[in-house]
């Protein structure tokens, strides 16, 4: 446990950022996998809110700008080649 009241603080801003994060990031996986689903029918808002919720993520420092830009890229080849 931590001894000093720097690391105590520490560890409690660790805790705020870790649960804001795991919310973030489980939007953003739902995001991404309705926008997959909805490739099918040709939906391109479900590809835009995921791709604007990726912006968000790398933004918030949740996600790699790199991993990002791959996931982006993923999506728009598949919304292209579903047409």
């Amino acid at each position: 446990m931590a001894n000093t009241k720097s690391a105590m603080k520490r560890i409690r801003q660790n805790e705020k950022r870790r649960l804001r994060n795991r919310a973030v990031r489980s939007k953003l996986r739902t995001a991404v996998k309705t926008a997959r689903a909805a490739q099918g029918d040709g939906q391109r808002g479900a590809v835009l809110d995921a791709i604007r919720l990726l912006d968000k993520a790398v933004t918030k420092g949740v996600v790699h700008r790199n991993t990002a830009a791959r996931k982006k890229s993923a999506l728009a080849r598949r919304l292209t080649a579903a047409r």
